[in-house]
């Protein structure tokens, strides 16, 4: 057997124990808060708190700070640096040193005058303070995928919808131009019925094999883990750990909320999936980074189109999404449209014709909505849909099996160890 092979069975052992609400509205500051001529009245600015300030988590942080309907109270992290460089960052902005530090979320998370929630943290904690600020009320800009499993997923669509909050996904590629006008000539049939789309993610991350270490200073690692299983610190704690299946699906899970998002946007199928699933995965022989390098899976959809979903060195146009239809095809990523025909790219979307949701600025979108209530661009169903795709993904690579799914139902209709994989054991005292 190789190693491969007992990396992954030991992988699937390991999580499934078998081998192989109320409405309320924001919070009034008090006049006398933060502010000058150009700043909006007290009752327009939203009072936010951070979790997870790491390199995401501050550079979302930074955003809303330089909105001016937008007021950051609090910051929490569970590494001491993080935590007091983002303090500093907010009290440099405000001139003052009101902003309060935390180390467990769930201090901020009871204070009963902040209005929203900013999360960014490793994947294995997504679901948890998501549905705790739910249940306190919070609305909440949350980082994609929106959960490392489908089981979490629905958990966090479930609170959000029981306690009436507004949820916005950093699924921001919604929020730019050329992926909407992509979409909506997807939409309009510029290019006929579409036939096959492909998505193109990154490739994974490497091999990584360094010894267990002390934890640094300021860091508690027992806390980092949460829910995952406890393990030694092996100095890949920041960042690196996408590659790491305990934590992430590598930059499968990482970049599916990006790019297969948009790809269902332009079908009009981001509140469903896929009904059939299968694929291949390459897994790192050794070292500790076990997430797949390279990936490919096919998914098909009750109307007969397929989506194929592979690392970019797969993929005939490497990044972003490409749609196939009769008369054409579009493809569309962060470096720009392309058609064929190119003049598909000059036609005007009619007064009569589909037009999608447009926000121009992404957080932005998520500040307004929190305000009317509205659903944001990126809402908490849709960014469950698109996640969805990955983790279908991953499962089929897993198990090595076709397998079958019902999107309504959120089962496998011919796999007891797939259906196992749709959630994860929580390492006590966590649960959702």
């Amino acid at each position: 057997m190789n190693t491969k092979q007992i990396n992954r069975r030991q992988f699937l052992k390991r999580v499934t124990g078998v081998t192989a609400g109320t409405l309320t509205f924001p919070y009034l500051i008090q006049s006398s808060a933060l502010g000058g001529a150009d700043r909006p009245a007290a009752s327009n600015r939203i009072v936010m708190g951070c979790i997870g300030v790491g390199s995401q988590g501050t550079g979302n942080m930074r955003g809303f700070l330089g909105k001016k309907d937008a007021q950051v109270v609090a910051v929490c992290d569970v590494d001491k640096k993080h935590r007091e460089r983002a303090k500093n960052l907010v009290d440099k902005k405000y001139g003052n040193s009101d902003c309060k530090m935390y180390f467990d979320f769930r201090e901020l998370i009871e204070r009963k005058d902040i209005d929203a929630l900013s999360l960014a943290l490793p994947d294995q904690w997504h679901s948890i303070p998501a549905i705790m600020g739910a249940r306190s009320g919070k609305d909440i800009y949350g980082e994609k995928p929106l959960a490392r499993t489908i089981r979490e997923g629905r958990a966090i669509c479930d609170a959000m919808n029981r306690y009436g909050r507004i949820w916005q996904t950093g699924s921001w590629q919604r929020s730019v131009g050329h992926f909407r006008k992509a979409c909506e000539l997807v939409r309009n049939g510029r290019i006929g019925k579409v036939e096959k789309v492909e998505v193109g993610l990154p490739t994974g991350g490497g091999t990584d094999n360094k010894p267990a270490q002390p934890v640094p200073e300021g860091l508690d690692w027992d806390f980092w883990l949460g829910p995952a299983p406890l393990v030694p610190f092996r100095g890949v704690c920041h960042w690196h750990w996408r590659w790491i299946m305990d934590y992430s699906g590598g930059q499968l899970t990482d970049w599916a909320g990006h790019h297969v998002d948009i790809a269902h946007w332009g079908l009009g199928l981001d509140r469903t999936g896929p009904v059939e699933i299968e694929g291949k995965g390459d897994y790192p022989k050794e070292g500790l980074y076990d997430a797949p390098t390279q990936y490919k899976f096919t998914c098909k959809y009750a109307t007969g189109l397929t989506m194929i979903v592979a690392n970019d060195r797969q993929q005939p146009k490497g990044m972003g999404a490409m749609w196939y239809g009769e008369k054409g095809w579009i493809h569309v990523n962060r470096g720009g449209l392309n058609a064929e025909p190119k003049s598909v790219l000059d036609e005007v979307i009619g007064p009569d014709e589909i037009k999608l949701y447009e926000s121009r600025d992404h957080q932005g979108n998520f500040l307004d909505c929190v305000k009317s209530r509205k659903e944001t661009i990126t809402p908490v169903e849709i960014a469950h849909r698109s996640i969805s795709v990955g983790l279908l993904g991953e499962i089929a690579m897993l198990t090595e099996q076709k397998l079958k799914w019902d999107p309504d139902k959120e089962v496998f209709l011919n796999s007891d160890q797939a259906n196992r994989l749709l959630s994860r054991p929580m390492r006590a005292p966590w649960h959702i």
